[in-house]
């Protein structure tokens, strides 16, 4: 769960642009937007497989899950 700590003196667009930063770090929430950057194709399949890895846990979670003991 993200979450992040705002000071008083902070400004708060500072802080929002934090919070999208750390969610979108953690997976949950991508942003789809044009690649206007040359991505090397070792980052694309690394960031492939960190999504595949991540469907995978989430299907095991989810399968211990429905089981009884």
């Amino acid at each position: 769960m993200a979450t992040i700590f705002v000071d008083d003196n902070e400004n708060l667009e500072k802080a929002i642009k934090r919070f999208k930063r750390m969610i979108e770090k953690e997976g949950i929430i991508r942003e789809y937007k044009k690649r206007e950057y040359y991505e090397k194709p070792s980052t694309i399949l690394n960031r492939k497989n960190k999504t595949l890895q991540r469907k995978l846990m989430k299907k095991n979670h989810r399968s211990h899950d429905s089981k009884a003991y």
